[in-house]
């Protein structure tokens, strides 16, 4: 059985000769956290939440619990980051607590399933929301007859695939530069929308006194709406993958992280206000997409196609960072000989992973071409994900009590009460992720232990580079 390792193989070498450039500043940190973090969640989520509480301080109480867990993560993250700065974020984590075979089934589940859904859905969803314009109908209708058919929107949802691949491909400092643009034209268009609503003569703050109900209500609803905001807030460990290209990452991470989810915080709560102020809690449970009716009761149609552009704009930055941010998972395993080699070349050039990217890039589009519907290719990702933040954070305790001796730029605070409050609430997202979808939760874990076999045999196949 392999041995726990405490840092991963291809950490060791401070700068081998195939390395990936450390030419990331902390604005582009922070631009992948806010970036990333940012996608349709804050224009749709409004309205699940408030069917599910009913109440507008029920909906701000959720968006704060969510807010805070999220950042006990990104705190526990930032210490296991700045003290391990290497590419692969959570696989090092894993890999350096658990071992080989943990490492490898995190990288397996990512690589297989977890990356290639999110970028699936990501996709998918920004050809539904660009669906709302009328110039770009003709996605909802059919490409190729037959047996199997296929829709513009799919065909439209791989070709983003490859055009954020191909910017990838050419260095991540030219999409960490789009990250950086396209993220603050991002938050400019959000605070555009708010300015909108609330010098809006047709707002008024007696909606926020309103209630729903008919609501779902008590624990059950709130929970509903807790995840409902988690899901919103996803995205921010994505930093800690790419953490071997961020210059100054004992500083830069953790002010990313942390500050990040802050920015968010706020972006996210002043639009939720925004809508709330023009529209009445049934209103908003009634709206599927809130942030469109608001500005549509204050600017008319001008309005709606305002807030369409800027879910477009958010859906397709998100885009950019998880694809950014998977490349380097399969390409640390492949660095440590857990995976096939070609997977650890770096393009002479660009000096990026290339084939790890071409190859994340064909999976998604296989999702693409045989799901196709956006709520499956979301529904196969959040069980994985969830499963490996809980465990990831819980590899904290570990290096404290194993490796005290590493330095530690940044430690998290409140330890070990929040590093535990953040793994016991992954851990009942984990449950309810399991409960609400509980065909989709096994088809997951069948999915991450067919990752075994596939590790005996590498694992046996490079066993005398692992000696």
């Amino acid at each position: 059985m392999s041995q726990p390792t405490p840092v991963s193989i291809s950490a060791t070498a401070p700068n081998p000769p195939n390395d990936l450039p450390r030419v990331l500043g902390a604005s582009h940190a922070m631009a992948i956290v806010v970036g990333t973090i940012i996608g349709s969640g804050i224009f749709l989520v409004p309205s699940e939440m408030m069917s599910a509480v009913g109440s507008s301080g029920l909906v701000y109480l959720a968006w704060i619990v969510g807010g805070l867990l999220s950042l006990f993560g990104a705190m526990t993250y930032a210490e296991l980051g700045s003290m391990m700065p290497y590419a692969g974020g959570e696989y090092v984590y894993l890999r350096g607590a658990y071992g080989d075979r943990t490492g490898f089934l995190y990288m397996w589940t990512w690589f297989a399933v977890a990356k290639p859904a999110s970028i699936a859905s990501v996709t998918s969803g920004l050809a539904r929301t660009l669906g709302i314009f009328a110039v770009f109908h003709w996605l909802d209708t059919q490409a190729i007859g037959g047996p199997l058919p296929v829709m513009w929107s799919q065909i439209f949802a791989i070709a983003m695939t490859w055009l954020i691949t191909g910017l990838n491909y050419l260095g991540i400092k030219k999409a960490g530069d789009f990250q950086v643009v396209f993220t603050a034209l991002k938050a400019v268009l959000i605070l555009i929308v708010v300015g909108f609503c609330f010098t809006s003569a047709l707002g008024s703050w007696g909606n926020f006194a309103t209630s729903l109900p008919h609501a779902t209500g008590g624990l059950n609803g709130f929970m509903i709406a807790l995840i409902a905001t988690l899901w919103a807030y996803d995205g921010w460990n994505d930093l800690t993958m790419v953490a071997g290209e961020v210059k100054q990452p004992e500083k830069n991470l953790p002010f990313a992280l942390i500050g990040g989810l802050f920015v968010v915080g706020v972006l996210f709560m002043a639009t939720n206000a925004a809508i709330q102020y023009i529209l009445p809690a049934a209103q908003v449970a009634a709206s599927p997409r809130p942030a469109v009716a608001a500005l549509s009761v204050v600017a008319g149609p001008a309005g709606a196609a305002l807030v369409a552009a800027g879910m477009a704009l958010s859906i397709f930055v998100t885009l950019n960072g998880t694809i950014m941010s998977g490349a380097r998972i399969p390409f640390a395993a492949a660095r440590d000989r857990l995976f096939f080699p070609k997977f650890a070349q770096v393009h002479p050039r660009f000096k990026s992973p290339a084939y790890s990217l071409i190859v994340q890039a064909l999976l998604s589009t296989v999702l693409l071409l045989t799901l196709g519907q956006f709520q499956k290719l979301f529904e196969l990702a959040v069980f994985s994900e969830w499963l490996f933040y809980m465990l990831t954070a819980t590899t904290v305790f570990i290096y404290r009590r194993r490796h005290p001796e590493m330095a530690r730029p940044y430690r998290v605070w409140g330890y070990p009460v929040l590093p535990a409050v953040f793994v016991l609430s992954a851990a009942v997202v984990l449950y309810s992720s399991f409960v609400g979808d509980l065909l989709g939760s096994l088809i997951g874990t069948v999915l991450i232990l067919l990752g075994l076999p596939l590790y005996e045999w590498i694992h046996r196949k490079y066993k005398s580079a692992l000696a």
